[in-house]
């Protein structure tokens, strides 16, 4: 079923939306300063492409200090507004039986666009 469920998901704009993430990555790593920033983007854009099956997890370090600066400069920088973004489409699609699996994978999009650093995808 995850198999079907990511093959859905990239048909109906999970391709499209990890083609967003990797340009927004790519355009950040420019300067040296947008790296970090970048690499938190590559996250998400792996999390759009292939969400049924892959959790988020908390790595053993995540609550150190520069993973909390990172992250409150992540928020201050756009993150918020990611994570808006993907909370809006995961309520959308949570109106119908349907759409409640698919808004289940934004509201795990949500969660990593508010707070990326020091967490993983596996």
């Amino acid at each position: 079923m995850k198999f079907i469920g990511n093959i859905i998901w990239l048909i109906f704009g999970g391709l499209i939306t990890s083609i967003e993430y990797l340009i927004s990555a790519l355009l950040l790593m420019i300067t040296i300063i947008g790296i970090p920033f970048g690499l938190q983007i590559l996250k998400l854009a792996l999390l759009a492409l292939w969400p049924f099956g892959s959790v988020v997890t908390d790595k053993g370090y995540s609550g150190g200090c520069l993973n909390v600066i990172m992250n409150v400069l992540w928020l201050i920088c756009g993150g918020f507004c990611i994570c808006l973004t993907h909370l809006f489409f995961g309520l959308l699609l949570c109106i119908t039986i349907i759409g409640i699996p698919f808004g289940r994978q934004h509201f795990k999009m949500a969660g990593l666009a508010l707070t990326p650093f020091g967490k993983s995808i596996s």
